[in-house]
């Protein structure tokens, strides 16, 4: 949206207020532009260049004309700017600036402006830049593409606020809002403090008697640490100045964690040193990636085109399991000795845990292909993390840490995105709580989650009240910490991996009927882990090659844990022909190779012993159930309503959006099988709706969309390609 204004008056001509200046008449945002700058020779050079339409003698008469005003000015010129142009400002006039620091200008904005000229005052931090600098360097395209952050305030005009949010928009940039005192701070750490190492490496090489041979035989890396430091020294004068307080916090801090680094080079103490090192290198790329899944998340976001396809056929490995992946960082971080991980599942639920742990201290080298080597602190060695822990959208890393963390001496707090804002926390807080554990959520029970520390725990019994595989891990992993036994009962079986992997690391767990017991003062013993394919993941194409003619596909070393294989069960229940070859045993969990055939499907009412092993996968099997002949009822099933959507309600919508009788009850769902139609479905975030509605677009009479598709990573990395590669056809757009 472009806010056009009769007359824009830039103060500042150099490179930010020319390129407003540039920018502005491109997008045709004001009808004249009037410029003003502290050296008389700049606006003349402007105004013959077409940059402005009239040059102004002074700040005051600049003033008298506009009808809003841009200070591009260095921060320390702001006051005296300010206090010029109050007496002569134009009645109505809109203000804004351009400067890094936002807290130093609204204090000159209050004690220049009037109440009325302050509350048309918007400030604003243009998220761009030049190494070079003055008119010449202006551009129309600075702002494009870039964020502009504004600093509301208390007495702001709402009208005033909206029309220069909409002036930044028109040039091309994205505007967000944020608080003045946290922008300073956020701005020092990310800008602020990288120009001051920068300029001070640089000035420290260039006193050395040798500094030809240094500047000589600097590397690229040389070259683009130091890049930033050609920018113009006079502007960051004024910002250390202006933004000294964050500044130098954030100044302290680096120095503090140099010369953390400097004692372990100096202590030789190679740990600490590859803790830092892997740590700083996982931690840039891992919010790279989170930046770009946020990125891409939001709308339109990735939209999936899945339509008919070929049979499938052929030989497939699916990515790594993801409960198993959890567990092996979470397990391997308090183990003593070095755990060797493969198969590991790079996908950014499992990579949220990873996270968490090199954040706490842990050397985690990779991954690499599958490959991670984690170095383990013992069960007490475990280091309070300098900022919250953020998950992303991982239901089990939060609950599961939770579990874990409650035997920490440290507090800690733990949050995630949007969607996992929304998922219930009680469950696992009250019973941790009853073990003596002392958590806190959000108002709602929701996270974020504050673990707080150094609270002894004892052994509990407790019998779940819905059947939970991540509420009976959080236990047991609080029980590992936990005075005395800790014993769950389960009101039906649900996934084991915990356990299994306990034992693997030599921790003993005992197992009688539905009820697992551990007890603490154990030591846990790296060891060599192998994570199976994901039989999560494996379901897609399960369902896909049942209702597919003509399929025959094989799907290699899925895990096939007891508690894992009810979509298995189900679909056999079904009619559908899958056999299980070359079993075996790979880390202490059951594999096998699993050849699928196309079978005709019938409706069935699905077994309730069933639901809780295959709790993951049923989106997919509501797929099943569409294409098969008869009704299909699931009941006992309202775990589903609180995963990453509410699995049964948007399944529902979508079914009925492609023409099938879906019938949402509230622990379950009725379906009866049918043709499959063409039409746009919204997968809401949830990464396995995303999957399961491409796998109906095989059978459907036309192409089936599906919206909102970027969070398919978090869980499957690869599958659109997989899937084409098996036989499927689902097509890929990012953007409209």
């Amino acid at each position: 949206m472009t806010a056009r204004v009769p007359t824009l008056g830039v103060i500042g001509l150099g490179l930010m207020g020319g390129s407003v200046c540039r920018a502005a008449r491109s997008a045709g945002s004001c009808d004249r532009i009037v410029g003003f700058d502290l050296d008389v020779a700049v606006p003349l050079a402007a105004q013959q260049s077409g940059v402005i339409d009239a040059a102004c003698e002074s700040v005051a008469a600049l003033g008298a004309e506009a009808d809003l005003v841009v200070l591009a000015v260095p921060l320390l010129a702001v006051p005296a700017v300010l206090a010029e142009l109050a007496p002569a400002l134009r009645e109505g006039a809109l203000l804004t600036d351009t400067g890094s620091a936002k807290q130093s200008v609204l204090l000159a904005v209050g004690e220049s402006l009037s109440p009325g000229q302050a509350a048309r005052f918007v400030a604003a931090h243009p998220i761009a830049g030049s190494e070079q600098s003055g008119l010449d360097a202006a551009r129309a395209d600075l702002f494009a593409g870039h964020k502009v952050i504004v600093t509301p305030t208390a007495g702001q005009q709402r009208e005033a606020l909206q029309a220069v949010c909409d002036f930044w928009r028109g040039l091309g940039s994205e505007v967000l809002e944020m608080e003045a005192g946290h922008h300073d701070e956020v701005l020092a750490l990310t800008s602020h403090l990288p120009h001051l190492l920068a300029y001070a490496l640089v000035d420290a090489l260039a006193g050395e008697k040798d500094n030809r041979e240094i500047f000589r035989y600097a590397a690229g890396g040389f070259r683009d640490f130091t890049r930033i430091a050609s920018s113009d020294p006079l502007m960051w004068h004024d910002i250390f100045r202006s933004n000294r307080p964050a500044v130098l916090a954030g100044l302290d801090q680096f120095m503090a964690r140099l010369q953390n680094l400097r004692d372990a080079i100096d202590g030789n103490d190679g740990d600490e040193v590859l803790r830092v090192l892997t740590r700083a290198r996982a931690s840039r790329e891992y919010f790279l990636r989170l930046l770009e899944e946020r990125e891409n998340a939001e709308p339109p976001g990735v939209t999936f085109i899945s339509s008919a396809g070929k049979p499938l056929a052929g030989s497939l490995r699916v990515p790594g399991d993801k409960s198993v992946s959890h567990r092996s960082i979470m397990l391997g971080s308090i183990a003593e000795g070095i755990t060797e991980v493969e198969g590991f599942l790079e996908g950014e639920d499992a990579l949220a845990t990873l996270q968490a742990f090199r954040e706490m201290g842990v050397v985690i080298e990779g991954p690499n292909q599958g490959r991670v080597r984690i170095h383990g602190v013992g069960l007490h060695g475990l280091r309070p993390p300098r900022a919250p822990i953020y998950v992303g959208n991982s239901g089990t890393s939060i609950r599961l840490l939770a579990g874990l963390l409650a035997g920490q001496k440290f507090d800690v707090e733990m949050s995630g995105d949007e969607s996992l804002a929304r998922r219930p926390m009680r469950r696992v807080t009250e019973p941790l709580g009853r073990m003596g554990a002392s958590l806190l959520t959000a108002e709602n029970g929701c996270p974020p989650v504050r673990v707080q520390g150094n609270h002894p725990l004892h052994g509990i019994e407790y019998t779940l009240p819905v059947a939970s595989a991540q509420v009976k891990s959080a236990l047991i992993l609080a029980g590992l910490y936990a005075d005395g036994e800790t014993r769950i009962t389960e009101p039906a079986p649900t996934r084991d991996h915990t356990e299994r992997m306990l034992q693997a690391f030599g921790w003993p767990v005992e197992r009688s009927g539905s009820t697992v017991t551990v007890r603490g003062g154990a030591t846990l013993r790296a060891q060599h882990i192998e994570v199976p394919a994901d039989i999560s993941s494996a379901a897609f194409f399960l369902v896909a090659a049942s209702i597919q003619e003509g399929s025959d596909l094989l799907l290699t070393g899925v895990g096939v844990n007891p508690t894992r294989t009810g979509v298995i069960d189900i679909l056999r229940l079904m009619g559908a022909s899958i056999t299980l070859q070359n079993e075996r045993l790979a880390g202490g969990e059951p594999v096998a190779d699993l050849r699928v055939r196309h079978a005709p499907l019938h409706g069935i009412e699905i077994p309730q012993e069933l639901v809780p092993l295959a709790i993951d996968e049923f989106p997919v099997l509501f797929v099943a159930a569409a294409c098969a002949q008869g009704e299909t009822l699931l009941t006992g099933a309202e775990e589903l309503r609180v995963k990453e959507s509410d699995r049964i309600q948007v399944m529902a919508d979508g079914l009925q959006i492609l023409g099938v009788t879906a019938e949402p009850r509230p622990d379950g769902i009725l379906i009866r099988g049918g043709p499959i139609g063409a039409g746009t479905v919204i997968s809401h975030g949830d990464h396995r709706i995303a999957m399961a509605f491409a796998v109906a677009g095989l059978r459907a009479r036309g192409p089936v969309i599906i919206e909102n598709c970027a969070n398919v990573a978090t869980s499957f990395p690869g599958f659109v390609s997989l899937a084409n590669q098996a036989g499927m056809h689902i097509g890929m757009e990012e953007g409209s």
